[in-house]
């Protein structure tokens, strides 16, 4: 499903630099990352997602090389084939909470809005137990709530790979459960491969592998 190779990147400023030789995780593959703060988890999801892009190398998702994409074939990737949970949510404040999680059925011609996926987003945010919460604005939502609804929008496309940044961290004991419940739930119905960030070391012994990141930052 990821296939990266030769992989190097820095930013603009600092001294941030990336380098990965190799890395892959397999189809169906539930894998954690780890590691310290600043050592660029974050930095390799957006590299997957084509958020941003590598100075050398190449990432490969589902047989899609993303790393040779313009950027307007990238966004239509990511918004057909990749459900990304941001740490920092990313979602709309002009938005209630229903649109939010419909939106990326708005963003492109290539997701179809129809009936069963309006009625499939009202069950998806009720097993998240926000789904008293669809006409808010999402303003209105605690960080939970909204960590919540971010998942729900993620998770709406059915899409083949989720890169899940911090998908836990603002929840309780019991909706951190229920969030991976549905996570793993999506990834063995829908035929998916889970690249989770997390620094919940609680968690780990439900992934297939746990890998450790702090080799890869020089």
């Amino acid at each position: 499903m990821i296939d990266i190779s030769n992989l190097e990147f820095s930013y603009l400023t600092g001294d941030f630099f990336l380098n990965i030789p190799e890395f892959s995780v397999e189809k169906n593959e539930k894998v954690a990352v780890i590691g310290p703060s600043g050592t660029g988890k974050t930095t390799l999801l957006n590299l997957i997602a084509g958020i941003i892009v590598s100075n050398q190398g190449s990432i490969s998702v589902n047989d899609t090389s993303v790393s040779q994409l313009n950027d307007a074939q990238r966004r239509q990737f990511r918004i057909t084939h990749i459900g990304f949970v941001f740490q920092d949510f990313e979602l709309l404040d002009y938005l209630n909470v229903y649109d939010n999680i419909l939106h990326p059925y708005r963003i492109t011609d290539a997701l179809n809005l129809e009936s069963s996926v309006k009625q499939r987003a009202r069950l998806m945010a009720q097993e998240m137990g926000i789904g008293d919460k669809l006409e808010r604005g999402s303003t209105d939502l605690s960080q939970g709530e909204k960590q919540r609804a971010a998942i729900c929008r993620a998770l709406l496309p059915q899409p083949k790979l989720i890169l899940a940044d911090e998908a836990t961290g603002n929840l309780d004991p019991e909706n951190k459960t229920r969030i991976l419940d549905l996570l793993f739930r999506s990834v063995k119905e829908h035929d998916t491969t889970l690249l989770a960030v997390t620094h919940d070391y609680e968690l780990l012994e439900r992934f297939d592998r746990v890998f450790d990141f702090k080799d890869f930052r020089f």
